[in-house]
């Protein structure tokens, strides 16, 4: 029987920790005993152990869906680097090679990460399905509901491949979830009982600031004298990737730090080359759009700066909570101005597809089945025939699975069952649109507070928020002048461009293990 001494022993011995960090002791218990459990525990806090101890301790093997790629790759470096040998990672980063290695030594593993396309290949699922799979963990697990910020029509598929696997016990973590997104990831799940661990989302160590602007150069105006004083591990959060590539070399010129943008649409490895760069604080700041930060574990990020407003107040408490992961001082600073609401628009629009677009998919479907014609096999064949982009099509794809229209490629005709379809799919679509236009608005409200930053921020997730360690927010008492936070000192550190080079391949996990399997 596992108990609290055992966990805490077992924690030393495979961590190095001395002790659990809050909420992942009683998670763990929980996991232990077979339960199905949903933990809810705030950004920095160390979700990973509460899945990482028990594919130590578990006959069989943890299945870990993830979509943020990154994380897999920080997380398994560190774990072989910890000597948990018996970890993989399946995603697209990875080389046909060393996919096809994993798959042939599947049995091998205890703990797999995966991304959630992947999850759904059948030759993975056969794999898998031969497999003991002692738990099922979904992270990110928000991404589950059609109400969370994140929603991913892949994550719906998952309680079909949890049947699939013999229903192991299952784990879903996230840092933000109100009340209707966690009823609804439970409701999705299908389970009838989940133990639920939910815990306070606010970080007493985060200053809050926001200051209002008249446009980017005012931004610019703002932030370079704040580089120049305080050389500390820095992210700079932006909306578009145009903004991080130009804003990062203004930088460049105006200010004395280690300086670099960071995209989803950089080549893999330069992606994986700056991120390690940042990790040993070989870089002072990175501008990056939310892209980066999404597990990396660093814990000395002192100052984060949002130069555009994020698109909902979810989205910024999980890129906040990226900073002060040791437990000291770390200041958030929005700089709004007033034509940031545009481009959060704009991304909102073009996620779903509009109402003329469904109806124009209905019909452009129509006229495959008259040409006697099953679906183009080739992305880009499919967003040109539907015109629609990648995300929308994805979002209708599922869309259609789940009402019987499309089967494996085939289309299924049927004009009464279509009708309804349409209607049900534009009536969620406006819903979903919907939340997302209001979800912009309250964080437009909250740059424009005049009470405490603090308290309005977590007011739509929780009842009460800790009393700050160090100063408030810029509506309270927070004064640049008297923040004052360790310097990094790079005397000692330089980038050695020949080192990435020669380790930049197992950074990317691409070759074989260098273990006998």
């Amino acid at each position: 029987m596992i108990n609290k001494r055992i966990l805490r022993e077992n924690l030393q011995k495979h961590f190095g920790y001395s002790a659990f960090r809050t909420g992942q002791e009683e998670i763990i218990l929980d996991v232990m005993k077979g339960k199905d459990v949903l933990g809810i525990l705030p950004t920095g806090s160390g979700k990973s152990i509460c899945y990482q101890l028990p594919a130590k301790l578990l006959e069989g093997v943890t299945i870990v869906v993830s979509p943020l790629i990154s994380l897999m790759v920080d997380q398994v470096r560190q774990l072989k680097a910890s000597h948990f040998k018996k970890v993989a990672a399946i995603n697209s980063f990875i080389s046909r090679s060393e996919r096809n290695h994993i798959y042939k030594n599947i049995h091998y593993y205890k703990l797999v990460y995966v991304s959630p396309e992947i999850l759904q290949q059948d030759r993975l699922q056969r794999l898998l399905k031969e497999l003991h799979v002692s738990l099922f963990v979904i992270d990110e697990a928000h991404c589950i509901s059609q109400w969370g910020h994140e929603f991913r029509p892949d994550y719906l598929r998952l309680a079909s491949t949890i049947e699939l696997l013999n229903n192991p016990p299952i784990l879903a973590l996230t840092a933000t979830a109100t009340l209707q997104v966690q009823s609804d990831i439970v409701k999705t799940l299908g389970r009838k009982e989940f133990a639920r661990h939910v815990h306070p989302m606010d970080k007493d160590n985060i200053t809050f600031s926001v200051q209002q602007v008249v446009d980017e150069n005012e931004k610019l105006q703002v932030i370079t004298p704040l580089l120049n004083k305080y050389r500390v591990p820095t992210i700079i959060y932006f909306s578009s990737r145009e903004a991080t590539e130009k804003v990062s070399e203004q930088l460049k010129s105006n200010t004395e730090a280690r300086i670099a943008f960071y995209h989803g649409g950089m080549d893999q490895y330069d992606r994986v080359t700056i991120q390690q760069q940042f990790m040993n604080d070989q870089l002072d700041v990175i501008c990056c759009t939310s892209a980066f930060g999404m597990g990396i574990n660093k814990s000395n990020i002192r100052l984060i700066i949002h130069f555009h407003m994020p698109p909902n107040l979810e989205s910024f408490i999980q890129e906040v909570g990226r900073g002060g992961r040791d437990g000291d001082t770390c200041v958030s600073l929005l700089l709004s101005s007033p034509g940031d609401i545009y481009i959060p628009q704009s991304m909102i629009q073009g996620e779903l597809p509009t109402n003329n677009q469904i109806e124009y998919t209905f019909h452009q479907l129509e006229k495959l089945v008259i040409a006697n014609q099953s679906l183009p096999t080739d992305n880009i064949e499919i967003e040109n025939y539907f015109q629609l982009s990648e995300i929308q099509w994805r979002f209708l794809f599922f869309q259609f699975e789940k009402r019987g229209i499309i089967k494996r490629r085939a289309i299924y005709f049927e004009p009464v069952k279509w009708k309804t379809a349409q209607e049900e799919i534009i009536k969620l679509r406006n819903q979903r649109s919907g939340l997302k236009e209001k979800n912009l608005t309250e964080i437009l409200r909250w740059t424009e507070e005049k009470s405490c930053l603090r308290k309005r921020l977590y007011s739509a997730f929780q009842n009460t928020v800790k009393s700050p360690l160090f100063q408030c927010c810029s509506n309270c008492d927070f004064q640049w002048s008297q923040w004052n936070p360790a310097q990094t000192n790079i005397e000692n550190i330089g980038i050695d461009d020949d080192t990435w080079k020669t380790k930049l391949r197992k950074l990317l996990l691409i070759e074989a293990p260098d273990e006998t399997i």
